[in-house]
């Protein structure tokens, strides 16, 4: 079976809200220079063109609504996490999901302080927030190599995929910006 690219699933957890709308006519001009910036183009096209917002947004604003989804994956994420938790019979399990949750929160958190930085300028506060968030859902597979009884659920592999991509994109936005 093939697998399903990041950015469809990126999409599939987006809130209901967001909806493709018609951009106007320099909006896909800005998307589509500043996601040839980008490791990847498609999720990041995908992505901006998903949000309503990105018709009049700016490079700045791009990083933004990118980052915004970034901070849905990682909440998306630790919910997950946290809601296989109770149902582990395994206690070490039980221990490592709740661990994944709180890394997933600490990625969460760490993306809403690179917004922060974002609204006031300051690029290289919100790159090091954006490349710590990145990091967090690295900390969860390694927790889960430390038992290797333990199998790493697809789930999070694939939801860690997506949220490093995304993380990935916002990074380089963000170097465009400073």
């Amino acid at each position: 079976m093939a697998s399903i690219p990041p950015y469809l699933l990126l999409l599939s957890l987006l809130p209901l809200s967001l909806s493709t709308q018609s951009p106007t006519t320099n909006a896909p001009n800005l998307i589509q220079r500043t996601c040839n910036s980008t490791t990847y183009y498609d999720l990041c096209v995908a992505s901006l063109q998903s949000d309503p917002e990105s018709p009049e947004a700016d490079v700045r604003g791009l990083s933004t609504i990118v980052v915004h989804l970034a901070i849905f994956n990682a909440t998306n994420t630790s919910s997950f996490a946290a809601s296989l938790a109770p149902s582990a019979t395994d206690p070490s399990l039980r221990a490592v999901l709740r661990a994944c949750a709180a890394k997933y929160s600490n990625a969460r958190q760490a993306l809403q302080w690179s917004l922060d930085a974002l609204s006031t300028e300051s690029y290289d506060y919100a790159f090091v927030h954006v490349s710590a968030a990145a990091e967090y859902p690295n900390v969860c597979r390694v927790l889960f190599r430390h038992y290797p009884r333990l199998t790493y659920p697809e789930e999070m592999a694939r939801r860690e995929e997506a949220l490093v991509h995304l993380c990935t994109v916002a990074l380089e936005i963000i170097s465009l910006l400073g």
